[in-house]
C-alpha cells in the first residue's frame, strides 16, 4: 500500500530526527537532505499534475499550442505552394458559370377574376353552441 503524502513526510522527518539525535548526521546535513527530499517531492507532484492535465486535455480534444503553430506553418506553406495561376483560373470559371437572367424574358401574367368570384359573398359563420 502506498504511503499518503502526510505519512511520507512524517516518516521522512522521523528518520532525519533519529539520525540527528543518534549523532549520525549534523543539523546542516539533515537540513540539506530534507531540502533535497522536498525538491524531489515537488518535482514528482509537478510531473503527476502535468500528466493528469495532459490526459484530461487530450480527452477533451484540445491540442497543444506547439502543435497548433506547426499546423499553421504547414497550412501557410501549402497555401503558398498553390500557384497564383490556378487560383485565377478558378475565379474565372466561377464568374463564367454564373447565369445572367434577362428581365424581359421573365414576364408577369395577369389573371382576371371571373364575375362569379367577385360577386360571391361569404357564408355566415355559425357560433358553436355550448
Amino acid at each position: 500500500m502506498a504511503k499518503t503524502p502526510a505519512n511520507e513526510i512524517f516518516s521522512t522527518l522521523k528518520t532525519y530526527f533519529n539520525q540527528l539525535s543518534e549523532g549520525e548526521r549534523t543539523p546542516t546535513e539533515v537540513a540539506s537532505a530534507f531540502n533535497e527530499w522536498a525538491r524531489e517531492s515537488a518535482e514528482s507532484v509537478k510531473a503527476k499534475i502535468a500528466e493528469e492535465v495532459e490526459a484530461t486535455v487530450s480527452k477533451m480534444g484540445f491540442i497543444k499550442r506547439e502543435e497548433y503553430e506547426l499546423l499553421l506553418e504547414r497550412v501557410s506553406s501549402l497555401e503558398s505552394s498553390i500557384s497564383p495561376k490556378k487560383t485565377a483560373e478558378k475565379a474565372t470559371k466561377k464568374r463564367t458559370a454564373k447565369k445572367v437572367v434577362n428581365k424581359e424574358s421573365v414576364g408577369k401574367t395577369t389573371v382576371k377574376k371571373s364575375a362569379t368570384a367577385r360577386n360571391m359573398k361569404k357564408a355566415p359563420t355559425q357560433k358553436a353552441s355550448k
